[in-house]
């Protein structure tokens, strides 16, 4: 079990993001990567498998392709399954479940497509180990993936177990949490934490909820690995080393850059929900990023830049309807939120960029101002557009007939 072939799903819209943090975390060379729809697929050694558990930030999931191939119908999908060595992966003593999604797919039923992969899988074990191993849907040791298009079909064993969104740190959120490697996502797109004269810019979130983009900045910033704080599913797989493991784990933690006590936070986060507030501060704890990050309750209409020097808004506003839930705004359709939240940045914003997550196409419009780069993402099932807009402080005449900067 020298290489594999891997693949890394991505959120949707962020493959090449995904793409430019596999080269940088492998030192893999850029263009031998296959990127891909929604995802990204390479050829790597185990020792990467372990690396990009511990360290992506924007994949879903590390899964190691076990076959591709042709088929017609579900006595194919049997055959190929039952091809492979499980023996090789787990015991029948493992729990298993088979989890598929489809593309065109010719068959009348997936997820009977699904159960023959299960009864070739338990078939085989009980043939060569003497037994057959269970099912258990809700919390599998080992969760394979059937993917069937429409003339091709590929299986996959996920190295990952919980997506790699759930870091282990989130215990309290709100109604609609921004995923964590959407965030990463977002953030690598900003280009975040670019610097001046070797400083990293502050970064401010007007929306925080319960804290997602501050906290995944935050422990960007202090290069504390996504994955130092959960489990993974390779750890219950037959070729799982401990001790390589471990010292991944301890490579990583030498590699952390504790925040300097007594030193002002670069990343702040704020929300009109004080309860949400609160949850954000519980997360950013949990996160080891406490010390980081200022969290604290206002409007976003009506709060002001919390340093002297420009640097990045990031924001995941509410949608739609759940804007009206936004302090001052609650009395306002999102024409005039909008126009106002642009009025007040521009009289108070001046020089700092805002990157904008919204599925809202008309943004530009209701801001009246001009995006400079517009990037197609997902969040879920929800088609969004990350934009970008570079702030101008609103001009004004003096006195002697001179235009001033309203934000100088």
């Amino acid at each position: 079990m020298d290489c594999f072939d891997l693949y890394l799903p991505a959120p949707g819209g962020a493959a090449e993001l995904l793409a430019d943090e596999i080269a940088t975390l492998l030192n893999h060379p850029r263009q031998t990567l296959q990127v891909q729809r929604s995802g990204v697929a390479l050829r790597a050694d185990w020792d990467a498998v372990l690396r990009l558990n511990l360290h992506s930030r924007i994949a879903q999931r590390v899964l190691v392709q076990l076959h591709a191939g042709p088929y017609h119908n579900e006595d194919d999908i049997y055959a190929a399954a039952a091809g492979l060595t499980w023996e090789d992966w787990f015991t029948p003593q493992h729990t298993i479940k088979v989890e598929v999604t489809a593309q065109r797919c010719p068959l009348r039923s997936v997820q009977f497509a699904a159960l023959r992969v299960k009864d070739a899988v338990c078939d085989r074990l009980r043939a060569r180990r003497g037994a057959r191993p269970s099912v258990d849907t809700a919390r599998p040791d080992v969760r394979l993936h059937l993917h069937l298009q429409e003339q091709r079909l590929l299986i996959l064993l996920d190295t990952s177990g919980e997506p790699l969104f759930k870091r282990g740190w989130r215990d309290d959120q709100g109604d609609a949490p921004l995923k964590e490697t959407l965030a990463a996502a977002v953030l690598a797109a900003t280009g975040w934490p670019r610097t001046v004269d070797e400083a990293p810019l502050p970064l401010v979130d007007p929306f925080c909820g319960s804290g997602t983009l501050p906290i995944e900045a935050a422990q960007h910033l202090l290069r504390l690995a996504p994955g130092r704080a959960r489990r993974f599913a390779f750890e219950r797989l037959l070729p799982h080393d401990a001790s390589r493991w471990q010292a991944l784990r301890e490579q990583a933690r030498a590699a952390e850059r504790p925040w300097p006590r007594g030193q002002a936070p670069l990343i702040h986060g704020s929300d009109v929900s004080f309860r949400m507030v609160d949850f954000a501060r519980r997360n950013a704890q949990r996160a080891g990023v406490a010390e980081a990050v200022l969290l604290r309750g206002g409007d976003a209409l009506q709060r002001l830049p919390p340093v002297a020097n420009p640097g990045v808004l990031v924001l995941n506003p509410p949608y739609g309807e759940r804007i009206g839930a936004a302090g001052v705004a609650g009395a306002l359709g999102a024409d005039e939120f909008w126009q106002r939240l642009a009025a007040h940045w521009k009289a108070h914003w001046g020089g700092w960029t805002a990157w904008i997550l919204s599925p809202d196409t008309q943004l530009p419009r209701r801001l009246r101002l001009q995006a400079t780069r517009r990037l197609p993402l997902f969040n879920g099932p929800i088609e969004c557009r990350l934009w970008r807009f570079a702030l101008q402080g609103r001009t004004t005449k003096n006195d002697h007939g001179e235009y001033e900067n309203d934000a100088d």
